[in-house]
């Protein structure tokens, strides 16, 4: 699959795969650690042209591989928050999964804390809530141990892990990316002001229930939590209902609108 260039706005940033002009709302959608902005190809591809999509390509991987990658979660925030800030033309909402969820989080504070339009929804996927921190040690993990990590998750290159070649070329972003989430720790009492969906599988083995709920401690918006059949990359086998999901939540009628905590039977 041919990367598009992005726009000339975004720098290297954005990867925008079908532009929608018409579109009454866009959606930035953040990747998890070790992932790249064509993690969201799919899921670009399946929502309606009334939602513009705009995948984060974060250093040190894909074709920006030769570029360092950036450890510290805040950091990466910034910089991104730079690039998006200026998206004032029509509502924004914000899509991050697993180490992506906490950078959405992060740019969310930072959209409220410049004065902006908080975003009209926020969906956490496949995320503990920032206040329920676990501290795993996969930050000084051999690489070795962290490569059973990443085939205990499985993920979306799963079948390629066994490349040598594949591994030495992922393997710094990776380590990168959990180290960034190793040490970073949520500022105390800060809360979103927009609705949050929370999605999450239910057999993840990173992410209980109770601590997927728990983002409703982050928002005086509404939250609502749903559950997938799945582990950590629950999106991938139900790609349909996700995207059907977002689309629901994101026509006009539903842009911003609250929604209550519903809890899996």
């Amino acid at each position: 699959m041919a990367v598009p260039q992005a726009p000339e706005q975004f720098g290297t940033w954005v990867r925008r795969f079908h532009p929608a002009p018409d579109s009454a709302v866009r959606l930035v959608c953040l990747p998890h650690a070790g992932g790249a902005s064509s993690f969201y190809f799919p899921l670009s591809r399946a929502l309606p042209p009334t939602v513009d999509v705009l995948a984060v390509q974060y250093p040190g991987r894909q074709d920006r591989r030769h570029e360092p990658s950036i450890d510290s979660l805040p950091e990466l925030a910034d910089r991104i928050f730079e690039v998006i800030r200026h998206l004032d033309d029509r509502p924004l909402a914000l899509f991050g999964h697993s180490m992506g969820a906490a950078v959405a989080y992060e740019i969310a504070l930072r959209m409220q804390d410049a004065g902006l339009p908080a975003p009209v929804r926020f969906f956490a996927s496949g995320r503990r809530a920032p206040s329920r921190d676990r501290h795993e040690g996969l930050d000084l993990a051999s690489d070795a141990q962290l490569m059973a990590e990443v085939r205990k998750l499985g993920g979306p290159h799963a079948a390629m892990l066994a490349d040598p070649e594949f591994m030495d070329m992922i393997m710094p972003a990776i380590r990168s990316d959990y180290r960034a989430v190793a040490r970073y720790r949520c500022e105390p009492g800060r809360s979103l002001e927009c609705p949050v969906t929370i999605l999450t599988g239910d057999s993840d083995p990173r992410v209980s229930i109770d601590e997927a709920t728990a983002w409703e401690e982050h928002t005086t918006g509404r939250t609502e939590l749903q559950v997938f059949p799945g582990g950590h990359f629950f999106l991938a086998d139900e790609s349909a209902r996700v995207s059907g999901l977002l689309a629901d939540r994101l026509t006009r009628r539903n842009v911003g609108a609250r929604h209550e905590l519903t809890y899996p039977r």
